[in-house]
């Protein structure tokens, strides 16, 4: 292994031990260092990275860009081993995304919301309960929306009120309280869930009428589709308020009670 190559390994190796995952970064990075070899380049040089980053040619600049940002960070680190490493600086290849604007749901725009999930079709009682019990639960306990997909059956205790989210971001896992009301909503649910499936298998809390485990890009659609019967998004809008916003909205209110 030449010693560009290694030092990015360590690099990945090193970043991982703190908690980041780093997966389309590893990719990258891996392939960066093959083309450092194929050029027979002993140190990171700014043209270099420019070089590499800006392929393939048709591609757009915000890949271009995120190449070149993976080769930044690990050049940061290399320099302080290395004196020759270069640093591309910051402003090559720019692009500035378009971030999501916050959306604060009101109490009113909830209510509905989960009024229609009741009114999903088709006609499986299942699948509208757990629409109806997933938006709830997200509107009231800041959970990111893969967080609360990924709950087990085991992961609810409804005698205590309390759910356990494992594997949350930077591979930790906390505890989240629910107050009653939520505790009897999931209760309901949970009810519906059984009665459905029967002596089915399911190890997920959310699953779909056969007990697989929802799928995310599934639930994005279901609520897209519900935001446009109550007025949250025109017909043909490609963006509005997301799911993630009812994260954004437990946090004010949070601080509103505080």
């Amino acid at each position: 292994m030449k010693p560009l190559t290694k030092a990015i390994h360590d690099y990945l190796v090193l970043r991982r031990s703190l908690g980041f995952k780093l997966r389309d970064a590893g990719m990258v990075l891996t392939k960066f260092a093959s083309f450092m070899e194929q050029q027979n380049a002993e140190c990171v040089t700014t043209q270099l990275a420019l070089d590499w980053a800006q392929q393939p040619s048709n591609a757009q600049p915000a890949h271009w860009a995120q190449r070149l940002s993976y080769v930044r960070c690990f050049a940061r680190h290399h320099a302080a081993s290395d004196p020759s490493t270069e640093v591309p600086p910051p402003g090559l290849l720019p692009f500035r995304p378009a971030r999501a604007h916050p959306y604060l749901y009101s109490l009113d725009e909830i209510e509905r919301l989960l009024e229609h999930a009741l009114q999903l079709s088709p006609n499986t009682e299942l699948r509208r309960w757990t629409y109806h019990a997933l938006l709830g639960l997200l509107s009231v306990t800041g959970l990111r929306v893969g967080e609360a997909l990924r709950l087990r059956l085991d992961d609810v205790d409804l005698d205590t009120g309390v759910l356990t989210v494992r594997g949350t971001k930077f591979g930790k896992s906390r505890l989240v309280p629910i107050h009653a009301s939520t505790r009897d909503d999931q209760a309901n649910y949970r009810a519906r869930r059984a009665s459905h499936l029967g002596d089915r298998d399911a190890t997920h809390f959310f699953v779909t009428r056969t007990g697989h485990r929802l799928d995310g890009g599934d639930v994005r659609r279901t609520f897209y589709s519900l935001s446009r019967q109550i007025g949250l998004r025109a017909m043909h809008d490609s963006h509005g308020p997301r799911l993630h916003d009812f994260r954004h909205r437990f946090a004010v209110e949070t601080l509103l009670s505080w």
